[in-house]
């Protein structure tokens, strides 16, 4: 159920995919590549605020690849994906897990964990 409920979402159409989230749903980020968008977004206001941030940040190049995902139990789903931005003018990669928690078939909270010492730079 909660993976089928994940595949619903796409950050890139976030207005029609938006209803898969908690209206109090809290998402937690934290990357030194990007430190303007370090916190906390609450709602689906706040989230669709932190990916038009992003988008901005990072020149509307932000990609994510899927490696893999493992629900955890009913409530928790792990994704393991490769993330591809654009960050100072560098084309980079990062190994990105994100801890998604379901509560009444929605998302309620996210934390998104990037690797920090792992950065591959992609052209250079």
């Amino acid at each position: 159920m909660t993976l089928a409920v994940l595949a619903q979402f796409d950050p890139n159409h976030l207005v029609e995919t938006g209803d898969v989230f908690a209206e109090d749903v809290v998402f937690h980020y934290y990357n030194p590549q990007l430190p303007d968008l370090h916190g906390d977004y609450v709602g689906r206001d706040g989230i669709q605020a932190f990916f038009e941030k992003l988008a901005q940040l990072t020149g509307h190049a932000f990609e994510v690849n899927l490696v893999s995902a493992t629900a955890v139990g009913d409530e928790l789903v792990v994704i393991h994906r490769k993330q591809g931005m654009i960050v100072e003018d560098r084309r980079i990669a990062i190994d990105v897990v994100v801890v998604w928690r379901f509560v009444d078939g929605l998302i309620s909270e996210v934390w998104d964990i990037p690797s920090l010492h792992a950065v591959q730079v992609l052209d250079e």
